[in-house]
Parts: structure tokens; C-alpha cells; sequence
């Protein structure tokens, strides 16, 4: 699970080219990506700085084991190797159990460009800013994508239903909160959602 804030800045310098790196970079690149889009189909996009917080539990869970053992500028290197051509170079740094991702404008603009269209977070999020949105329209949404879906009813004390897609390139459990006045939502990767959730899966 990650945690985010974005600022204004300038680029930096880059990280000569790797010959090669053991760890698998592919779903953090991902991961990274749709949280960009997503928070750019909800604010709009801006040339800016983007930071992103991950524990190490959601960093093993992307990278393997593995990364346990990594220091922060091998971990920078690695990553510009895998991902730098479309990223640019991103600054990693940690905290204890918790890293911080600041991805340059560059990496911004590069999700805007590429991921612009007609997602399905898009439609999602402009579905929660109708009045009324009932979790039964958010249903019929997911319903409406011809993927099987799974749909509970949950009982947590921070969200009321969960759904997600049983295949395809969506993993994430999205989980939402009927506040009365307005539905919340969450998506988490299906690793993070059984680590916080654990008492609620059957």
C-alpha cells in the first residue's frame, strides 16, 4: 500500500546504464504508473514531482524477498535501468520500513501522454462524482466491463464492499465506503488488501 504527495521542481542528473539487475522491476513500474493516472484523472494533470510512500511489506510483496537486502542507490540504479526511459530518473530514499519514490515531471508527463484515454479508473472515479452514485451503479460499472468479477459485502470498520476483477491486467481490490451523502474508495494491490485484511477472507 502506498501514500503519496506531489511538489513542483526541476530535473536532475541520471544514472549510467546498468548491464543487468536480478530483481524483477516490472510491477513496481506498473504500480507506480497507475497511481500516477489516477491521481491525474482526479486532480488533472501537472508537470510536477510526485512522491510516493510503500512500506517494505508492499515493496516484497512488487520486488521479492530480495529487496530486503538492497541499499537505496542500488535499488535507484536498478530502476533506472528498468524503467528510466520512461520515468526518467527516480529518487529513492528510506525510512526504517518506509521508502519514498519521487518520480521527476518527466515521469508525469509520460503518463499523461501515454495513459490518457478512455480507462476504466476514468470512468470510475467520474462515476463517484455523480449524485447519486449508489454501490449498485459501481456494480453495474464493473459489471459492464464483460470481465467475471467478484463482489462482497465486507465488514471492516473502514469499508463496506469490495470488488475486484478475477483476471486480466486489473489486480487490484477496490474497496468502497457508503458515507451517505457519498461513496469512498480505495484500490490496493490483492497482497497488501490480505495483509490488512486478513480476518475478513474467508
Amino acid at each position: 500500500m502506498y501514500q503519496h504527495e506531489t511538489e513542483s521542481s526541476k530535473g536532475g542528473s541520471v544514472f549510467p546504464r546498468l548491464k543487468e539487475h536480478t530483481m524483477d522491476y516490472s510491477r513496481l513500474e506498473k504500480g507506480i504508473m497507475d497511481f500516477i493516472q489516477e491521481e491525474q484523472v482526479k486532480l488533472g494533470y501537472r508537470k510536477e514531482k510526485i512522491r510516493l510512500y510503500y512500506p517494505l511489506s508492499s515493496l516484497k510483496h512488487l520486488l521479492g524477498e530480495e529487496v530486503s537486502g538492497k541499499s537505496t542507490e542500488e535499488l535507484e540504479k536498478e530502476f533506472y535501468e528498468a524503467a528510466g526511459i520512461r520515468l526518467g530518473r527516480v529518487e529513492i530514499s528510506r525510512n526504517k520500513d518506509r521508502f519514498c519514490f519521487v518520480v521527476p515531471e518527466e515521469g508525469a508527463e509520460y503518463v499523461h501522454e501515454k495513459r490518457s484515454g478512455n480507462s476504466f479508473i476514468k470512468k470510475l472515479v467520474a462515476l463517484l462524482q455523480t449524485h447519486p452514485c449508489t454501490i449498485e451503479d459501481i456494480h453495474k460499472l464493473f459489471l459492464g466491463t464483460g470481465e467475471k468479477i467478484h463482489f462482497e459485502k465486507i465488514e471492516t470498520e473502514d469499508f463496506d464492499y469490495l470488488i475486484y476483477f478475477e483476471s486480466g491486467e486489473d489486480s487490484y481490490y477496490y474497496c468502497f465506503k457508503d458515507e451517505g451523502c457519498h461513496i469512498i474508495y480505495h484500490r490496493f494491490m490483492a497482497e497488501d488488501y490480505r495483509d490488512l485484511f486478513s480476518d475478513n477472507i474467508e
